[in-house]
């Protein structure tokens, strides 16, 4: 079964950066786009920044410049560097991803979302 896990959410000043990991396990054959949302409380989830298998990125204009989505295809891992961090950017980030495994063909999967929260 795929999983995907989070880590290096956490508690920062304005200005300051985090780095956010997400790991895929399970029986996989490959992952293509894969993702990161966030969602503050009272708002819909957003998505913040893909990248392709090829490694083309996207971003909201609300992070350009300032967050930088990466990934590593040998360990199924993709990465949020978030600098210039603002209050506005508190939220759940949940990384997401389209993998296709063994016996389930191509699906979508989340992980089960790490905290960013940013004081002034």
């Amino acid at each position: 079964q795929v999983q995907l896990v989070e880590s290096g959410g956490g508690l920062v000043q304005a200005g300051g950066s985090l780095r956010l990991s997400c790991a895929a396990s399970g029986s996989i054959f490959s992952i293509y786009t894969m993702r990161w949302y966030r969602q503050a409380p009272g708002k819909q989830r957003e998505l913040v920044a893909t990248i392709a298998r090829d490694g083309i990125t996207n971003y909201a204009d609300s992070v350009k410049a300032r967050f930088t989505i990466s990934r590593d295809n040998a360990k199924n891992t993709e990465y949020l560097q978030m600098n210039s961090l603002k209050p506005e950017d508190t939220a759940v980030y949940y990384c997401n991803a389209d993998i296709n495994s063994l016996g389930m063909g191509t699906k979508n999967y989340w992980g089960q979302g790490t905290q960013v929260t940013v004081s002034s």
